[in-house]
């Protein structure tokens, strides 16, 4: 059987239906709340059989501070996919997301390695590749700087990558993937399905800052493919190309018909919103780190993972059109 944690979010839902497709019998982790009918809803986006696929789930509840629970999850379990994090940049959520982040993937590292799990796959991000040090694209060589505007989720990440090397380190056969921003359908209320939902009511502002951008299909059928080919001890940059947050921005809104956003959200704007931040929503509030990447210009690079599977990635600007296209059903039907 194969474990995926986080079954309920993007990244996961979207391993789910490949390894389902592939016949394999998977198991889902979810949270008691989780609504499991967006995960039916993500298949709908890709095949007419998805009632039932989504049927043969396997879905447990969890709670990766509890150990002995997550011991006898592990027990007839051959793989596990460990897609499940908390993402925020809010620092009052410190300590939940360092609860959740870090000290859950140590908890589900020692379970693997106490049942003997065949293969573990990690989901980290590109945001632990920092060092302001490193001089052009980042790739898998760079190794971790902490900086003075240091927001808790990539600390977490950081710190849960350190948990599965030191399980590698005990014999763990596992690897990394570090995945830029993902883009493709989902829940429109969070991540950057938010990006299209917000779009579709109109945004007059765009940044100039610069990232890497990643469709959702390359990173799942990716670390299938890793998996499959047993390909253990190593990391991977997963982006398909940078691009800039105005590019996205703009594209996503040519895409679903709206007017382009053509007000630059420059330092002078984003400082502002920083300073009054206290009278927006919890999920509108700015930080520092966020600021930073918004205007920030880094590039990563693909090479290793391209190599290593000679993978063709699904350009971006797709990505953006096949997941507008959802979102105008979506909006079409209510």
């Amino acid at each position: 059987m194969v474990l995926i944690t986080g079954a309920t979010g993007l990244v996961g839902s979207h391993v789910m239906l490949r390894l389902l497709q592939q016949g394999k019998t998977v198991v889902g982790t979810k949270r008691p709340q989780s609504d499991l009918s967006e995960v039916e809803r993500v298949f709908s986006f890709y095949t007419e059989d998805s009632k039932n696929l989504f049927n043969k789930i396997i879905w447990r509840d969890v709670d990766f501070s509890d150990v002995l629970g997550l011991d006898e999850l592990l027990k007839d379990i051959k793989i596990v996919y460990h897609c499940a994090a908390m993402v925020s940049l809010d620092t009052n959520d410190k300590s939940e997301i360092l609860k959740i982040n870090t000290e859950g993937t140590a908890n589900l590292v020692n379970a693997c390695l106490h049942n003997k799990t065949e293969g573990f796959c990690y989901v980290s991000s590109i945001t632990v590749l920092q060092n302001p040090d490193f001089i052009g694209d980042k790739d898998e060589t760079v190794f971790w700087k902490s900086q003075p505007n240091q927001n808790m989720y990539s600390l977490s990440k950081h710190l849960a990558e350190q948990e599965v090397w030191r399980g590698i380190e005990e014999g763990l056969n596992a690897f990394v993937v570090n995945p830029g921003v993902i883009v493709g359908p989902g829940n429109w209320n969070r991540g950057t399905g938010k990006l299209f939902s917000t779009s579709y009511k109109g945004v007059k502002f765009y940044t100039e800052g610069v990232n890497g951008f990643v469709g959702v299909t390359d990173v799942a059928n990716i670390m299938v493919e890793l998996m499959n080919r047993k390909i253990f001890g190593e990391r991977f940059v997963l982006v398909e190309n940078n691009y800039s947050f105005k590019y996205i921005i703009q594209t996503i809104h040519a895409e679903l018909g709206k007017t382009p956003p053509d007000i630059n959200a420059g330092k002078t704007f984003l400082t502002l919103a920083r300073i009054f931040t206290f009278l927006l929503p919890k999920d509108l509030k700015v930080s520092a780190s966020m600021v930073e990447t918004l205007l920030g210009k880094t590039t990563y690079s693909n090479k290793k993972i391209k190599g290593v599977l000679d993978w063709k990635f699904t350009p971006v600007e797709e990505q953006i059109r096949f997941s507008a296209g959802v979102y105008k059903k979506h909006m079409s039907k209510g």
